[in-house]
């Protein structure tokens, strides 16, 4: 998808607003009280561990990943990549404090807010790595192993979060049944949202483009007259 320095603003939207759909699917899986994902495990089992908040354990952790990312490309991340790791760290915090949010009362509304929590995050993973801005820390990650083994960007990403389970459990973090669902499902939702999310901003940005050029065309046109 060929970028345009005028579509900046536009792919900056679409960034951020994927950032905070996948924030928002990592605070339901926290409180739905049926396991958090994977990554989130780690972050809440550093937090019982170390103190802090689970948001700045999010940022420090991916300021690790973000480093080794680098060394493994032998490149420098994209300004995405930063902005993702700060602020997924601050809207995980943000949501937390929100009072409306607070665990179901039945083992229904449980397992409802869980698996809304595991759609809202591989849409907003997918939705904010199709702005082009750079993928986040864990995402580079993904990415990077992709490249590099040529393996299914489904199979990476089970791989990674089974292994961060594993590293999660052993700090004592939060595990349960909807844990293991968001491991093994989250690389075939994640697989089914992506072109999903590339053909939707591909088409966000032709729309906003054709605009843009239909209001210039009428400026011009009223310059002449």
């Amino acid at each position: 998808m060929k970028k345009k320095p005028e579509q900046l603003v536009e792919r900056y939207t679409i960034f951020v607003v994927g950032l905070l759909i996948m924030a928002f699917g990592f605070v339901l899986l926290i409180i739905s009280d049926i396991g958090a994902t994977p990554w989130d495990v780690l972050h809440v089992g550093l937090f019982l561990q170390l103190g802090l908040t689970i948001g700045t354990w999010s940022i420090i952790v991916g300021i690790v990943i973000l480093a080794s990312t680098s060394l493994l490309t032998k490149s420098l991340p994209k300004i995405g990549a930063f902005l993702n790791m700060l602020l997924v760290g601050v809207f995980i915090d943000l949501y937390l404090l929100l009072p409306f949010l607070k665990t179901p009362s039945y083992i229904v509304g449980q397992y409802v807010m869980g698996m809304a929590g595991i759609i809202a995050v591989s849409f907003g993973m997918c939705l904010y790595i199709s702005a082009g801005l750079g993928a986040g820390p864990r995402d580079s990650l993904m990415l990077a192993i992709r490249d590099k083994t040529g393996w299914k960007i489904q199979h990476v990403r089970s791989i990674l979060e089974i292994f961060v389970l594993v590293t999660g459990w052993l700090l004592g973090g939060p595990i349960f049944i909807g844990t293991f669902l968001f491991a093994f499902m989250i690389g075939p939702i994640t697989g089914w949202f992506f072109p999903l999310s590339e053909r939707l901003t591909k088409r966000l940005l032709l729309f906003t483009s054709k605009k843009m050029s239909k209001m210039n065309d009428h400026s011009m046109k009223r310059g002449i007259s």
